[in-house]
């Protein structure tokens, strides 16, 4: 049976993957399914940098603003999700572009990885919560590292939602999430797909970091902080452990003064591209392209239209 056409655009948080792929989606008739953990969040837009509706340019986008910042969104809940969308997306004769930088989501659609699910009763996540929340981060990193080294070296000790699922996962298979993730990485993939990865010298990608952050400040990230507090959402929600938003809440509830926390913003994004980078790197079956070495948008979409014809996508 022939093989769906399917598009990843992704590589580190402020990269520039937005414009690229309106740009595609507009060129090659495509829609776009965003693959980032955040911007799926209503209310929740200056500190996600989210696409506004005037950005799309008439690009129809999926899993973004869909949920309220007090759902649980996950690794399960995007591949159900984002499995649905493609469907949707072909029946209309388009080709999916799934764009963002959770390297672990797109792996997930990618290679049809099946996380067996979890049970309903989430007693023991939240109490795998609340030993972090009492001991820190780095204990509930040390009781992954006794289950399963592998994850543990794989999982930065301040992703505590991943820390979290891989303890969790142990706790009701037996068995360790990065053999389950090995085993299933070696599943064909059901698509004919092209995976490109964005990068820029380090650099100027920190650059661009800090400036978007500065401009987060002016936009009223403190002010969008403070609207969801008061709206009920409070520092263990899925939603509120975003880089930007504990930061802000960590701040308003006198933690650290709101230049640290811009400053702590900037230093964590800038740590959080480095561990994307570190994903991309392990990824077999990535195209990887340096932004830099082209003049502009328009050079780097003519590459891309003429690489995706030689692989039939176009």
């Amino acid at each position: 049976m022939e093989k769906k056409p399917l598009i990843i655009i992704t590589g580190p948080t402020a990269v520039g993957k937005t414009e690229l792929s309106i740009l595609l989606a507009k060129k090659i008739g495509g829609e776009i399914i965003s693959a980032d953990s955040m911007q799926v969040y209503k209310d929740m837009d200056i500190g996600t940098a989210k696409i506004m509706p005037d950005e799309m340019q008439g690009v129809k986008h999926y899993l973004i603003d869909e949920l309220e910042p007090d759902e649980e969104f996950n690794v399960t809940v995007f591949k159900q999700k984002c499995d649905k969308y493609i469907e949707e997306i072909y029946s209309k004769g388009k080709i999916p572009i799934i764009v963002g930088g959770t390297g672990f989501y797109i792996q997930a659609v990618l290679y049809d990885i099946d996380f067996t699910k979890t049970d309903a009763d989430d007693s023991y996540r939240k109490e795998l919560q609340r030993f972090a929340d009492e001991n820190g981060n780095m204990a509930l990193h040390d009781r992954l590292k006794e289950v399963d080294e592998k994850s543990a070296v794989q999982i930065h000790p301040n992703n505590v939602k991943r820390v979290i699922r891989a303890l969790e996962y142990f706790e009701q298979t037996g068995k360790k999430i990065s053999e389950h993730n090995d085993e299933q990485q070696q599943n064909e993939s059901p698509f004919n797909f092209r995976y490109y990865v964005l990068r820029l010298p380090r650099e100027i990608l920190y650059e661009r970091i800090n400036k978007r952050v500065d401009i987060m400040r002016e936009k009223g990230l403190t002010e969008e902080v403070k609207r969801l507090m008061d709206m009920g959402c409070t520092k263990d929600m899925v939603s509120m452990q975003g880089i930007g938003y504990r930061q802000i809440i960590d701040a308003l509830e006198g933690r650290c003064s709101i230049d640290e926390a811009y400053d702590k913003i900037k230093l964590d994004t800038r740590h959080f591209a480095k561990r994307q980078f570190t994903w991309f790197n392990r990824e077999k079956t990535v195209t990887w392209i340096d932004k830099d070495k082209f003049k502009d948008e328009n050079e780097l979409l003519e590459y891309c239209c003429s690489d995706l014809k030689s692989i039939k996508i176009e």
